[in-house]
């Protein structure tokens, strides 16, 4: 079922906190917000599973056996009390303060994930912990990251807190070698709690193709099972080729100077066809491993990159100083070198492209042609802002656009004359 709307996240949140889990304020291990929510995050190599859980469901199970002065040993991350003739346990502040990775690990080892009926490598990123009622939304993935933007403050915690009265945040990453697109996920924890198997549990699986919502009741003890389609792999890929190429300086000011020395949409559109052809060959060419392993390799593709925005950005400011430039070379020639440029930048992009897929990865095919044109969907925005950006300077005067092509030429030079003695270094030191 996909559900787009916020709204819609919300109005469930609010249902199940009211009609599905709240129990009056008790001093026992009790489930007093009975709701278990799980955002389940798409990345190109695993997933972030953002969970929010009852701390009684983490602890209550551990209560230790009694002491000489007749009560339990506490569960981790707990203190006892005796009130009104009551055993009652509370948030041990102290121990947080300390560490909280114990708590953290057992968030871990009580949630399963598996992937074709295999475990996939765990570890905790954060940990956050709150007096019920203090805590920040968590209805929708947004509110989700942002709850563990803030440091953990334990101010709330200070005068005293049931267990059963607080929430623990969890964010956990389940790394993978390339893109999860089935898995299955369940809990083993079964605190032995009153009325824990009426507990609200929401599992909200989100992809860049939309949101599953899953929900279930009691332990979560039964694996719920998320598949997502060959769709949601070219969706992924797609904004993983955008979100490479606009994070990539290097490619970034390429463009830039190839636009600055084509003002005019034609040959502008001929010499990016060009560097699209060039870097879709080597693309897959070197993703597939057809290229030299030794470690100078990169970097020198990477001085190699370097180097082209340098004569890019001479060409943009050639006819200027040299006239009559543009006609000792035919569009054509132009053209063949932006080509060839692109053959050297396409295999920048698949060093990038093999950390986050595998050549035996599922929808392989898929994968490569979406991340491809991700990559060309983030150069044709630059090439729109870039060249509407120019031409506005244009306006201004034959002058005042002359300078311009000279500062941001200048500028791309000297940044990357940087690059290629530093990357030129690192080739001399792995030959």
């Amino acid at each position: 079922m996909f559900l787009p709307s916020r709204f819609i996240f919300r109005h469930y949140f609010f249902i199940a906190l009211f009609l599905l889990g709240t129990t009056p304020a008790s001093a026992h291990f009790k489930l007093n917000l009975n709701v278990r929510i799980l955002h389940v995050e798409h990345l190109a190599d695993g997933l972030n599973v953002y969970m929010r859980l009852p701390m009684p469901y983490l602890v209550a199970h551990l209560l230790g056996e009694l002491d000489a002065s007749g009560l339990p040993l506490p569960a981790p991350y707990t203190r006892n009390r005796r009130e009104e003739g009551k055993l009652v346990h509370y948030v041990d502040v102290v121990q947080l303060k300390r560490s909280t990775d114990g708590l953290a690990m057992l968030a871990q080892h009580g949630l399963n994930l598996t992937v074709d009926e295999e475990s996939v490598k765990v570890k905790v990123e954060h940990l956050r912990i709150y007096k019920n009622g203090t805590q920040p939304d968590f209805a929708t993935l947004d509110d989700a990251q942002r709850a563990f933007q803030s440091t953990q403050a334990f101010n709330t915690l200070e005068h005293g807190v049931y267990v059963g009265d607080a929430t623990v945040d969890v964010l956990l990453n389940y790394n993978s070698e390339d893109a999860i697109y089935q898995y299955a996920l369940s809990s083993n924890l079964n605190p032995g709690l009153p009325d824990q198997d009426e507990t609200a549990n929401l599992v909200l699986d989100c992809s860049p193709s939309g949101i599953q919502v899953f929900r279930a009741r009691g332990l979560l003890d039964k694996p719920i099972v998320v598949t997502r389609s060959v769709f949601d792999a070219v969706i992924t890929f797609i904004k993983e080729g955008v979100k490479h190429i606009l994070d990539g300086l290097d490619h970034i000011l390429f463009v830039i100077c190839l636009i600055l020395g084509a003002m005019h949409l034609r040959p502008l559109l001929w010499r990016v066809t060009g560097f699209t052809v060039g870097h879709s060959i080597t693309l897959s060419i070197g993703f597939f491993g057809f290229v030299p392993t030794e470690a100078w390799f990169v970097p020198a593709v990477e001085t190699g990159i370097g180097l082209s925005i340098i004569y890019v950005a001479i060409v943009a400011v050639a006819a200027d100083l040299k006239p009559g430039f543009q006609q000792e070379k035919s569009e054509w020639t132009v053209v063949a070198i932006t080509g060839l440029i692109g053959l050297l930048h396409g295999l920048g992009f698949s060093f990038v492209l093999q950390h986050i897929l595998q050549v035996t990865s599922p929808n392989i095919w898929q994968s490569l042609l979406a991340f491809n044109l991700g990559v060309e969907i983030g150069q044709l925005l630059i090439v729109i802002v870039a060249w509407t950006v120019f031409y506005l300077i244009s306006l201004l005067g034959i002058r005042v656009a002359k300078i311009n092509r000279y500062f941001v030429a200048s500028a791309c030079i000297l940044i990357s004359l940087y690059w290629v003695i530093e990357r030129g270094n690192s080739v001399l030191a792995n030959i």
